[in-house]
């Protein structure tokens, strides 16, 4: 309770009862209202933060990104299974450049732990990787990007954990022949693909850059995806070197049955 005393020139503090305070004059009870209110969050407070709105651009904008970084970043040999690994560690990086990468991802882009793959980011020195071996019982590679110009690109990184299970998505789409050569270059085509759209253009070396590969063996592969039923048609005006294509399914639903690793 609060009491005054000597006329208000003196107010003393003290632990009572609520009988006590009300039987004594010039006193009044201080409620904990006020503490409680200031201590327990509201209650929608948690519902902004399970409700987290993405900052900046969308998934297929932040991947469409990151492969052109890459296309910078990697030694132009890079083949395209190294390219999947770097676009996933590269997106699921911490804030020191570490990585636990699942091994129920590489498993979804049909990429075995100790492969040549592996060994080109080495030798690289764009990462460092501890690999597991055979009789393992580890359920990830821990690796450690050596590649500083990383922390330039990233966003938050709730954000690029969302466009690397888009790109994981988009990649594992592919049934063709499950070769990292298709699911890279599918990936790349969705990646500038507007969501919910099947029509997309780009400039063909662009796009060739972005996988490492010569324009004509872009265009080669186009066939391929054409002949497997993954685009409708695509073509390429010479005036301008502006690839278009037609998707059989839009950018952003060509991979829904793949499940989250």
């Amino acid at each position: 309770m609060l009491a005054r005393e000597r006329g208000g020139r003196l107010w003393r503090l003290a632990d009572a009862c609520t009988a006590c305070a009300a039987a004594t004059s010039q006193a009044a009870v201080v409620p904990d209202t006020f503490i409680n209110a200031a201590t327990t969050p509201p209650a929608h407070a948690d519902i902004r933060r399970k409700h987290r709105s993405p900052r900046g651009p969308d998934r297929q904008t932040r991947v469409r990104e990151m492969l052109n970084y890459l296309a910078s970043a990697l030694p132009t040999e890079t083949g395209p299974a190294a390219r999947l690994i770097a676009l996933q560690c590269a997106l699921r990086m911490n804030d020191s450049a570490q990585v636990r990468l699942p091994l129920g991802v590489l498993r979804s882009l049909r990429l075995e732990p100790a492969t040549d793959s592996w060994r080109d980011l080495h030798q690289a020195r764009w990462l460092c990787a501890t690999l597991p071996t055979s009789h393992s019982s580890a359920r990830a590679v821990v690796i450690q990007l050596l590649d500083v110009g990383l922390f330039a690109q990233c966003p938050a990184r709730p954000d690029r954990l969302a466009a690397a299970d888009w790109a994981l998505r988009a990649a594992c789409g592919i049934r063709m022949d499950c070769a990292p050569f298709s699911q890279l270059i599918a990936m790349c085509i969705k990646a500038h693909t507007a969501p919910e759209s099947t029509h997309g253009t780009a400039e063909v070396d662009q796009l060739a850059r972005e996988c490492g590969l010569a324009a004509t063996d872009f265009t080669d592969a186009l066939d391929q995806l054409t002949a497997a039923g993954h685009i409708s048609s695509w073509s390429v005006q010479p005036a301008s070197g502006d690839l278009y294509w037609t998707l059989t399914e839009p950018g952003e639903r060509g991979c829904e049955g793949t499940t989250r690793r």
